[in-house]
Formats: C-alpha cells, structure tokens, sequence
C-alpha cells in the first residue's frame, strides 16, 4: 500500500526547513533535453517562498532557464534527516537594487568588482511545489526501526517522521 502524503499550500513550511540549509543542488534542462546540475548557494528565502540565487548573465544556467524556465532544487541535511525537493520557475534579474539587496562581501569570490559587477545577475526561483521528508535523526529511534520492521515484516514509521507535499 502506498504511503499518504499530507497536501499543504502553506509555503512557510519549506522556508523554514531550507532556511539553515545554504547549498541546493539547482537543475535545469539542456536545450537537448539532458537534466544539468550544480551547487548554488541560497540567499536568505522570502517568507513568500521566493528564491534568489547570484550567478554570471553569461552562464549555462541563465542560458538553460531563458529557454526553458522550469527547475528543480535539491536541499538535504544527511545529520538531521531532512531531505527538500523544490520544483519552480526560474527568471533572471539584473536589477541593481535586488543584487545590492542581496549582496554581501563573501560573493567577491565569485564577483571580484563586487555588486557594480557588469556580468553579476540573480536568479529568481519562484515555488511551483515542494516536497519534504523530515524523520528522526536519532541512531536508537532508527535501530528500534529496523528491528520492529525486521520482527513484525512491516515498515515502521517512527513518530515525528514527516512527509509532505506544499503546493502553494
């Protein structure tokens, strides 16, 4: 029998499990088609679920989402079993006053002439659905698992575990 899976439009409830979580996976689509991959770091998320990430104007990515605009996030935190999964649109801003807002002295890494830089955009990912899976992190909690599984020929689901789609 296939697992329920809770349905909310409270957006909230993905912001607040990526808030601690700097590093997602962003994927967006070759023009061939072919899924492409590669760590971003997130800004600060809006209560709104709205999603800013610096990049170069030149890139793959800006050249991947103008032409098709749909993309996947992949959040997770191995030590606390939290794993996200966030489906949205991609549009890219260069804005001078998003990109001062958002700026901060760590990203001349990336863009050594700092906000004024002219090859400096952000994209916007807005939330089109989400998904979660927060369980227990605790070693006992998953032991008693396994061996309530093992005993019972059942599939535990320990209390606390959370699983959920956001559909805003």
């Amino acid at each position: 029998m296939a697992e329920q899976v809770a349905v909310s439009h409270d957006v909230t409830e993905l912001v607040k499990r990526i808030k601690d979580i700097k590093i997602a996976m962003l994927t967006t689509a070759e023009e061939s088609g072919i899924l492409h991959s590669r760590p971003m770091y997130t800004q600060e998320p809006e209560e709104d679920g709205t999603l800013w990430f610096f990049t170069e104007k030149d890139s793959a990515k800006v050249y991947e989402v103008k032409k098709d605009q749909h993309v996947n996030l992949g959040y997770s935190k191995p030590d606390d079993n939290l794993y996200v999964s966030i489906s949205g649109t991609a549009t890219v801003s260069t804005d001078p006053a998003l990109i001062k807002k958002y700026w901060s002295e760590g990203l001349k890494a990336w863009f050594p002439k700092g906000s004024d830089d002219p090859n400096i955009a952000l994209l916007r990912i807005d939330i089109v659905r989400g998904e979660y899976w927060d369980q227990p992190s605790n070693v006992l909690v998953r032991a008693f698992g396994y061996v309530k599984a093992v005993a019972t020929g059942e599939r535990y689901q320990p209390t606390g575990d959370e699983h959920a789609q956001v559909k805003p």
